[in-house]
């Protein structure tokens, strides 16, 4: 009998926004898979346990999930209860990961008014998921496996997807788990909640995308709600450009010779141009001009709250960077004993706790396979010499062979071209979707490597 997991509030799927209605008629009309964005509806009928399953991010900073799910050893792989059994939870599973980075940033299109868009390019990364299709050298090819269920490994793309995603899997009666993370970043955050009193504060730094959403907050509440414990204050800094320069885009961080090739895309207010530098101006903004969401509706959490004491990783990126979340943090304390702070402004206490939600993502996967008997049969019968969990890994690019894509001087998608498109058109491959290599990545994504050593081992394997 598998354990009795946290109680999650499951809502009922509304319908897909309309924009999607051509996109999921386009799916439709394509069974076989070979269009660009569509389903091979065949591959996923009759026993699926022994697909893939499939990750997804605008980036690489999905991977800090993937690297959860990989080394996750929190149940027994026969009797499905919690305890280590010194055998990964995944293994002989195998993955699918797409970083879609040719359409990074996702958190930015909300603010652009292109939510429509983002919400489509959602549904486009499950669709490519379940697909066959991809790029190779030589073209398309159509021989990727389907995958029997989905992770959301970005939070925006949970904030404004997964809805979405459900309904276009009950339109076309496809019965895929979708799990997100920002569910179980909530979950993470009510565990370390006292049961009685006051709670800390709890700041979200997130993208602009999933601030506006919301989702944190609401989430946060329910869960606290579900908990019987008390709904914490919670404050939200959208970060303009953090993930981007993680990732080295040059609209957010340039180091290279000459001038920028893009005009910089960063905070208004300062030209910042390294990880470190974003970091302490988004943690100063949050504590200093603390913007306080309304977590559940009509009241606000209690004002009389104590100093920010987590602090959530609200991007899938941010994990990457822990080390210099926690100096910005240091130069919070220390100015504070010192500078004049106005009234609205919120203490940094003595310590913080970083929330990865990236362990009870993992946690809910397996749990979500083991009940919809979907473990993959070496998983199912996992002994000391199983196999370890394999990967495969694609990447989004731009596709400058077709009529009419604009791209910036370092290659990329131009940022107008990028946030004015329109939706529905589904046959159109602006981007393409290739293997990712150690030799595809950018240099500052193969860095960022170096801190998840499980996924670097199976890149460094693939071909």
């Amino acid at each position: 009998m598998f354990a009795a997991s946290a109680p999650v509030l499951v809502a009922e799927t509304p319908a897909p926004l309309p924009a999607l209605a051509p996109l999921l008629q386009h799916v439709t009309s394509h069974p076989d898979g070979k269009a660009p964005n569509s389903i091979d509806f065949a591959a996923l009928k009759g026993d699926r346990s022994e697909l893939p399953i499939g990750v997804f991010d605008s980036g690489i900073g999905g991977l800090t999930v993937l690297e959860a799910i990989l080394k996750l050893d929190s149940f027994s792989n026969k009797t499905l209860q919690p305890g280590a059994d010194g055998i990964p939870d995944f293994a002989g599973e195998k993955f699918i990961y797409l970083g879609d980075q040719a359409n990074m940033p996702y958190g930015n299109y909300p603010s652009q008014g292109r939510e429509d868009y983002l919400r489509e390019l959602i549904v486009k990364d499950m669709v490519f998921l379940l697909g066959k299709r991809y790029h190779g050298a030589e073209g398309p090819r159509l021989d990727k496996p389907a995958v029997k269920a989905v992770v959301i490994a970005c939070n925006t793309a949970t904030a404004y997807g997964i809805d979405d995603m459900r309904a276009a899997l009950k339109a076309w009666n496809l019965d895929v788990p979708v799990i997100g993370v920002v569910e179980a970043g909530a979950r993470a955050v009510v565990e370390q909640l006292p049961s009685e009193g006051t709670p800390p504060i709890v700041g979200v730094l997130a993208t602009v995308g999933t601030c506006a959403s919301n989702a944190y907050p609401k989430a946060i509440a329910r869960a606290a709600g579900l908990a019987g414990k008390p709904v914490p204050r919670v404050i939200q800094q959208g970060s303009v450009g953090l993930a981007g320069a993680i990732e080295g885009n040059p609209a957010f961080v340039w180091s290279g010779a000459g001038e920028r090739p893009m005009a910089y895309a960063g905070p208004k207010e300062a030209e910042l141009n390294s990880v470190a530098a974003y970091a302490s101006f988004d943690v100063k903004q949050m504590v200093l001009n603390p913007k306080v969401s309304e977590t559940v509706a009509g009241r606000k959490s209690d004002d009389k709250a104590q100093g920010l004491g987590m602090l959530v990783l609200g991007c899938t990126h941010f994990p990457l960077i822990e080390k210099e979340l926690d100096s910005a943090l240091e130069e919070r304390r220390t100015a504070q004993r010192t500078d004049d702070l106005g009234s609205s402004a919120v203490l940094v206490s003595d310590k913080v706790a970083f929330i990865n939600p990236a362990e009870l993502t993992a946690k809910e996967l397996f749990r979500e396979l083991a009940k919809a008997k979907l473990r993959a049969k070496a998983a199912t019968e996992a002994t000391a010499s199983a196999p370890a969990p394999q990967g495969t890994f694609y990447l989004s690019v731009p596709n400058p062979a077709v009529a009419g894509v604009k791209l910036a001087a370092d290659g990329s998608l131009d940022t107008a071209y990028k946030v004015g498109r329109k939706t529905g058109e589904s046959e159109k491959e602006d981007t393409k979707v290739i293997p990712m290599t150690m030799k595809t990545l950018p240099e500052s994504s193969r860095l960022l490597l170096e801190k998840l050593p499980a996924v670097a081992e199976r890149l460094k394997v693939t071909p």
